[in-house]
């Protein structure tokens, strides 16, 4: 069995901001952008609440769906976390 990739999305706890990203290491990640250990976007909105995830079994088929899902209105989005998680709570307390 090979490695794991994964497509998510996190938003800020009032659920105004939605960031969309990849990664290998999920669990990782989202300890990164809960403590904010990186600059950029997610920590200058404080995007700490992980609301949808998928796996995917490469790193191109991750990268290519993270695109499909940028490129998609914000509509889009929301009718997919919606779908997996309709309440929008925070999933990271599962992993």
């Amino acid at each position: 069995m090979g490695r794991s990739f994964f497509v998510y999305i996190m938003t800020n706890p009032r659920k105004t901001v939605l960031y969309t990203g990849v990664t290998n290491n999920l669990p990782r990640r989202v300890h990164e952008h809960k403590e904010k250990l990186a600059p950029g976007f997610a920590s200058n909105y404080n995007v700490t609440d992980l609301v949808y995830y998928e796996v995917a079994e490469t790193s191109e088929a991750a990268i290519a769906r993270e695109k499909q899902l940028k490129a998609g209105p914000r509509w889009r989005k929301i009718k997919l976390i919606k779908s997996m998680n309709p309440t929008g709570r925070d999933l990271s307390v599962d992993l």
